[in-house]
């Protein structure tokens, strides 16, 4: 039986997190979470309800990528065969993990289950970026280019050679450029359509400055991709940005442009680091 550890990031969580560490106790995983500093009582609430898992708490939001790198480190330490990246608004469903296990193949450092909203349906992301395995009812595994971090079972193989999260990227963005660097180190990204697990952000709504926000970081992701020519993307992406706001009658794409023209020492030389093996751990 492949040993596989949770690993999940909690920042005032209340409303999820029976759901979540609930399904991974259901499933009888090893679980480590790291709390990013809440103040709704997660964190007590988990000391208290799940005292199997290990509780880690900096004393400050560190961030989603940098508090998954604890995780993952553990995960290596502790040599387990599979890390398995659980959003706090996300639970596995009572077979997820069986079918993702069954499916596993060296090749693919990143499964993913199809990920579904609380009502049943795809999510709407997932469905978007991951069209082909929607409607796929298969065992197999169906290969993708990107699938969301919220269900995410990484092979150790994949993290020993990857690393960890870029600290390029604070919110958002991380794992597109995990998936890029993974891509760049021969590995492929999939989804077992078969396995079913619950990611529940339906109903939350989006302002349209944060849709730019996220949009931005997209030139950020392109900069740090290490498959990419990075003296085209120097060009092309502030260009990008200047018709992004255009497009969307938008000034922040605008203000961006010196953000990411003062980030691209930083970005380059992060960019040349995550060629490294175990980059970030």
């Amino acid at each position: 039986m492949a040993k596989v550890l949770a690993i999940i990031v909690t920042y005032n969580g209340m409303r999820w997190i029976e759901r979540c560490l609930g399904s991974v106790r259901a499933a009888g995983l090893d679980a480590v979470v790291i709390d990013n500093g809440s103040t709704d009582g997660t964190a007590e609430y988990i000391a208290e309800h799940f005292p199997e898992m290990q509780l880690v708490q900096p004393g400050s939001n560190l961030g989603f990528g940098a508090a998954n790198n604890i995780g993952l480190r553990k995960a290596l330490d502790g040599n387990y065969d599979f890390a398995y990246l659980l959003n706090q608004d996300a639970w596995l469903e009572a077979d997820t993990m069986d079918k993702l296990l069954a499916a596993a193949s060296p090749e693919y450092g990143i499964l993913s289950p199809t990920q579904n909203d609380a009502k049943g349906k795809i999510d709407r992301r997932f469905g978007k970026k991951c069209k082909k395995a929607v409607g796929d009812f298969s065992d197999g595994i169906v290969e993708v280019r990107f699938v969301m971090a919220a269900h995410w079972l990484v092979s150790r193989g994949a993290i020993e050679t990857v690393g960890g999260f870029s600290p390029a990227f604070k919110q958002y963005g991380e794992d597109d450029n995990w998936i890029h660097r993974a891509h760049y180190f021969g590995y492929k990204a999939g989804i077992v359509p078969s396995a079913k697990a619950v990611h529940d952000r339906a109903e939350r709504s989006v302002s349209k400055e944060a849709k730019m926000k996220l949009k931005c970081v997209a030139t950020v992701v392109k900069v740090s991709n290490p498959c990419n020519c990075l003296a085209f993307r120097y060009i092309a992406e502030p260009f990008e940005l200047l018709c992004m706001a255009v497009k969307n009658a938008s000034c922040y794409p605008l203000k961006f442009i010196p953000t990411l023209l003062g980030r691209y020492g930083e970005l380059t030389r992060l960019r040349a680091e995550s060629k490294r093996r175990g980059a970030f751990l």
